[in-house]
């Protein structure tokens, strides 16, 4: 599991903790926690490409 899904998971349970106890502030973290995952995410598949770019013999040992 990837820091981006880790970050995802756990906005989703803040978020869903915060709809349960009527906590705005709770819910709020869950949401800015699920769009770092997304970024997280996007990173990771960015730097791949340009790894596969720069050294595409690596991709297919892969």
């Amino acid at each position: 599991m990837s820091d981006g899904d880790v970050d995802k998971t756990k906005g989703r349970f803040k978020k869903a903790a915060g709809e349960l106890t009527d906590d705005e502030s709770l819910k709020n973290e869950g949401r800015v926690d699920k769009a770092s995952g997304r970024i997280k995410e996007g990173i990771g598949d960015a730097a791949d490409v340009v790894k596969d770019a720069v050294n595409p013999r690596e991709r297919a040992e892969r």
